[in-house]
């Protein structure tokens, strides 16, 4: 049965020490207000960009590094993880919903299900 999928979030992961400075950069760089999750503390959205695709930030905990990642939404976890790992990614850990998986040269990403809506309708590929 077909899926869909699609590049969806680029996640700024920033410890508590750089978390307000980073966020604060990134709003003025975009020239987009940060818009603080009012249910956590620890996520803001700078918005959605081209084709839905948006910038959230989230603050990490201590001793992790900054870093970026992106998310993979789909509408079937487990099929995109698998297709994903056919072009060698590989699972790092389950998540409770979702994954986070490292692509072939080491760079971390999420697999998870749609946060988009309308965005996702519009932009995600279909996959057999």
């Amino acid at each position: 049965m077909p899926h869909r999928s699609r590049l969806a979030v680029l996640m700024l992961d920033l410890p508590p020490d750089l978390h307000d400075a980073g966020r604060a950069f990134w709003s003025g760089a975009t020239g987009h207000a940060v818009s603080p999750d009012p249910s956590d503390a620890n996520w803001s959205s700078l918005g959605a960009f081209a084709g839905g695709f948006h910038l959230e930030v989230q603050r990490t905990g201590h001793g992790t590094p900054p870093r970026w990642h992106v998310d993979v939404e789909t509408d079937d976890v487990d099929a995109e993880v698998a297709r994903l790992e056919a072009l060698g990614a590989r699972r790092i850990a389950d998540m409770g919903g979702f994954w986070q998986m490292k692509d072939p040269a080491g760079m971390v990403f999420d697999v998870v299900g749609v946060q988009t809506g309308e965005d996702f309708e519009r932009n995600a590929s279909t996959w057999p």
